[in-house]
C-alpha cells in the first residue's frame, strides 16, 4: 500500500484550518498542524491524530525547522496550506506603521517563506501541492483596509508567480478568494448566517479537490462566495 499523504497546515486554528485538518485526517493523512502558539492546537491535534509545532511564519529560521521537524516526524508535505492573517485597520493617516510592517510580514513575506521552504523539499520529490488563502481584499482594496489589502494582494502575486514557475516541474500551486465572511461555529451561529457566511467544511473540500486534480486540468485560483454575496 502507498504511504499516506503528509499535509501540513500554517496558521492552524479554529475555522477553515480545523476543517482542513479534520477532512485531511479523515481522507487518512497524517496532518501537522503550526502555529505561533501551538498551546491552542492540543484539542485539534487530539481529535485529528495530528503533530503540532510551534512557528512565527514571518521568521525565516522557525519556518526552516518547522519543515525539517515535519520531515523527520512524517515525511516531506504532499501538501501545504498557508492560511495565517494579520489585520489592522483605521483610516490611512491613523495607521501605525508597525501595525502594517506586521500584517505584511504574515500574509506576504511569511507566504514567501513557506513558500519556498515546501517547493524546494517538493521538487526533490517531483511532486505536490501548495495552497494560499486570500480574500476579497485579494483583489479590491476597500477604505480604512489598506494594510490587509497589500497583504493579500502582494499573496496573491506570490501565488501567481509561483504557480507559472512551478507548474511545469509537477508542483500545484493554488490561490484561494475567500470572498465572505466564514461561518466561526455552526452549532452557536445564527441560522441567517448558514446562508450569508460560508461553511469551513466547503471551502475544505474544495481545497482537497484542487490538490488532486489531474495536471491536465489544473486551477490556479479559485474564488468562493456564499450565493449571496455580491460579485
Amino acid at each position: 500500500m502507498p504511504e499516506p499523504e503528509v499535509a501540513l497546515i500554517v496558521g492552524a486554528g479554529r475555522g477553515l484550518s480545523a476543517a482542513f485538518a479534520r477532512l485531511c485526517a479523515a481522507e487518512g493523512m497524517k496532518v501537522a498542524l503550526a502555529a505561533r502558539d501551538s498551546g491552542k492546537l492540543d484539542a485539534l491535534a487530539a481529535e485529528t491524530n495530528a503533530r503540532s509545532y510551534g512557528c512565527d511564519a514571518s521568521e525565516d529560521g522557525d519556518v526552516q525547522a518547522l519543515f525539517a521537524a515535519v520531515a523527520a516526524d512524517l515525511g516531506v508535505p504532499d501538501v501545504v496550506l498557508y492560511n495565517p492573517s494579520y489585520r489592522t485597520r483605521g483610516p490611512l493617516v491613523e495607521l501605525e506603521p508597525e501595525g502594517v510592517k506586521r500584517g505584511l510580514m504574515i500574509s506576504a513575506y511569511g507566504g514567501f517563506l513557506v513558500g519556498q521552504a515546501a517547493a524546494k523539499r517538493m521538487l526533490e520529490r517531483g511532486s505536490g501541492s501548495i495552497l494560499f488563502t486570500g480574500a476579497s481584499a485579494s483583489v479590491k482594496g476597500y477604505p480604512q483596509s489598506a494594510p490587509f489589502a497589500m497583504g493579500k494582494f502582494a499573496l496573491r502575486g506570490l501565488a501567481q508567480s509561483m504557480a507559472r514557475e512551478l507548474a511545469p516541474k509537477n508542483i500545484h500551486v493554488a490561490h484561494f478568494v475567500i470572498d465572505g465572511g466564514i461561518l466561526a461555529d455552526p452549532e452557536s451561529s445564527p441560522k441567517s448566517d448558514e446562508d450569508d457566511r460560508l461553511h469551513p467544511e466547503a471551502i475544505a473540500e474544495t481545497y482537497l479537490h484542487v490538490h488532486r486534480q489531474h495536471r491536465s486540468a489544473w486551477t490556479w485560483e479559485v474564488e468562493l462566495r456564499p450565493w449571496v454575496e455580491r460579485f
